[in-house]
């Protein structure tokens, strides 16, 4: 993980570098377990975690935690990142060559970790990651695939694509609150021994 990151603080050539070195931004790696048995995966990194180089730590970031405390986890036995390890500027999406740029850093991550479930926050990680692995479903919505386990050939072996709603979504909408809650739930099946010991020391 060391030398992933000292490579991406050094990305000169990506056309985000830029607007990072302009604004005082930080890159966003990546936090948690480097064992976990659930990566959270989303777009690409906003406003505040550029500015602090920490995923999820805004309010999107405290809908998550609750998120996980719904099914006994704490943030640090899980693995949080990016497909996109630098903020596009106004929040946009990530271009095509953004995103070819920065991919193979979060398959690196994936290979290191050798996660059971890759939880996609939002479309257009979901889409990326069904396409990148083979599993993408042409016309396929995420209000289809929400809350359903999607299996996936890694290069270690079997893992699950687990499709989930953005967190920022229960902040525009309310209702989105309940189904985030519901979705998580098909996330238990994948708490190991380890994460099962760290939930244990929190308690």
């Amino acid at each position: 993980m060391r030398a992933i990151k000292d490579e991406i603080v050094n990305l000169t050539e990506s056309p985000l570098y830029e607007y990072r070195q302009r604004n005082n931004y930080f890159p966003v790696i990546g936090q948690g377990d480097h064992y976990a048995e659930i990566m959270f995966i989303g777009e690409a990194p906003g406003k505040n975690e550029a500015e602090t180089g920490r995923p999820f730590c805004g309010a999107s970031g405290r809908v998550l935690d609750q998120l996980l405390a719904s099914i006994g986890l704490p943030r640090e036995a899980v693995y949080v990142t990016n497909i996109v390890k630098d903020r596009p500027p106004n929040n946009r999406d990530p271009l095509k060559t953004e995103i070819d740029l920065y991919a193979p850093f979060l398959e690196r991550q994936i290979d290191i970790i050798q996660p059971k479930a890759l939880a996609t926050l939002g479309r257009f990680s979901m889409e990326f990651i069904l396409r990148r692995f083979g599993a993408y479903r042409p016309g396929a919505r995420i209000s289809q695939l929400h809350g359903t386990v999607i299996p996936v050939r890694l290069a270690y072996g079997m893992a699950t694509v687990a499709p989930l709603y953005h967190p920022a979504a229960a902040l525009y909408n309310a209702s989105q609150r309940g189904t985030l809650e519901d979705d998580f739930q098909v996330l238990r099946q994948f708490i190991g021994s380890k994460q099962a010991a760290i939930i244990t020391k929190e308690a």
